[in-house]
């Protein structure tokens, strides 16, 4: 048993130091990284078997994205080599009242190129447990969006559970209407719906109802239930005070209609890209290995707002780290 995840990794370019902008900047920091990928890696750190597909060129930076992941443990076997180039994106980490920027350059990469024969998902998820997709690969190319609704139909057959983070990235689609033809055969044969109530705002224009973002992330999360068909759903929480200071939570809803929430954490935020998928990494490792669903929203919180505190995309901490930040240990105090 074990999970597979499906997506376009990416070479991350970040300005070296601290604070510096783009267009200002001489030096940039290089890793790989993208949400699918950042799960995969989160999962392999914490000691589980996933495998990640997708497409990299044939080239040195393919060959280091696919060895980056190995790094973490994660299985390559299925990942295909060819096209012309490796996706790339731009951060550029905000502070304060500066907020963060995302620079995308991976027009006709590597993932976009694949056709309906490069992939046997039948074989891939045999025996598997979890297939693990987002709503950012679809947006890539049709291809791209065909074979992340094939996976997904595959998994249903096969009894695969799918969890599936829409992640709608404007810049990405032509339009909200656009993403929404593509999730929804998606969520159609989706198990658990991950994300946070802006996706509804923002694809399928419900404005949810509520005082504050609890509030707002609870009627979301009811409403999603009729509106996409789902009825385990993983929230995100997040009160953005500003770039540098945030408070966090998170919500599941369950088969029987219990909605649990998770702790709050207010944390000083040194990188946010990947938080979201260190949450559903935390949430899949802990449903994977069977915990209560209480346990396994509380430890997917505690690693959402652990990982705000390291650098880059990827989500290193023990699952011993995270089980001490989610039994209360937050004063940062020097372990010797």
């Amino acid at each position: 048993m074990g999970f597979v995840t499906f997506g376009e990794i990416l070479l991350r370019l970040t300005p070296s130091e601290r604070g510096c902008k783009i267009g200002s900047s001489n030096y940039m920091e290089m890793n790989f990284a993208g949400s699918e990928s950042n799960v995969a890696s989160s999962l392999g750190v914490l000691g589980n078997s996933v495998q990640f597909v997708t497409k990299l060129p044939d080239n040195d930076l393919g060959r280091a994205a696919s060895g980056s992941l190995l790094s973490y443990g994660v299985t390559v076997d299925n990942i295909r080599f060819g096209g012309n180039r490796i996706g790339i994106y731009f951060i550029e980490v905000g502070s304060s009242i500066r907020p963060s920027k995302v620079i995308y350059d991976r027009k006709d990469s590597a993932i976009s190129t694949i056709s309906d024969q490069e992939f046997d998902w039948s074989r891939i998820l045999a025996d598997k447990e979890w297939l693990f997709i987002s709503g950012i690969t679809p947006a890539l190319s049709k291809n791209c969006a065909l074979e992340t609704i094939k996976a997904a139909e595959t998994a249903r057959k096969l009894g695969v559970k799918v969890a599936f983070d829409p992640n709608y990235r404007r810049t990405l689609w032509s339009s909200s209407s656009e993403a929404r033809k593509v999730y929804l055969p998606i969520l159609e044969n989706t198990d658990l719906l991950l994300g946070n109530y802006g996706m509804l705002q923002d694809v399928f224009g419900y404005e949810p109802k509520g005082q504050d973002t609890m509030e707002k992330s609870l009627d979301a999360i009811e409403e999603a239930v009729g509106l996409l068909g789902v009825s385990n759903i993983a929230f995100t929480v997040r009160d953005h005070f500003s770039a540098s200071k945030n408070r966090l939570s998170g919500l599941l809803r369950t088969d029987n209609g219990e909605i649990l929430s998770g702790p709050n954490y207010e944390v000083t935020i040194t990188d946010r890209f990947g938080t979201g998928d260190s949450f559903a990494a935390g949430l899949l490792h802990g449903l994977g290995n069977q915990w209560d669903a209480q346990k396994s929203l509380d430890f997917a919180t505690a690693a959402f707002a652990l990982k705000h505190t390291i650098k880059g995309d990827q989500h290193t901490s023990s699952e011993a780290e995270i089980n001490s930040i989610m039994n209360g240990n937050i004063q940062g105090h020097v372990l010797r």
